[in-house]
């Protein structure tokens, strides 16, 4: 495969490299690419499902998203008993 690089990205691998960061270009790539597998792994699921859904909506993903979890005060309704 030929892979063609911006000069930019070529004298950051060349760095590397001169480093002895990495023994090769294709170890650069191969730990490259697993370490960016490894940051974008989906998020872990959740063993125990939360039992209320104001346990749902304070908890990660949702925690800090400003979802109003209050119950509104239930007033008086007028009963007619005619």
């Amino acid at each position: 495969m030929a892979v063609e690089l911006k000069p930019e990205t070529e004298r950051l691998v060349q760095e590397e490299l001169h480093r002895g960061n990495f023994h090769s270009l294709d170890e650069l790539i191969v730990q490259g690419v697993q370490a960016w597998r490894e940051k974008n792994q989906a998020m872990p699921v959740i063993s125990k499902p939360p039992k209320r859904i104001y346990d749902l909506l304070t908890q990660p993903p949702f925690a800090g998203s400003k979802v109003i979890t209050e119950r509104p005060k239930e007033y008086p309704r007028l009963v007619d008993l005619g």
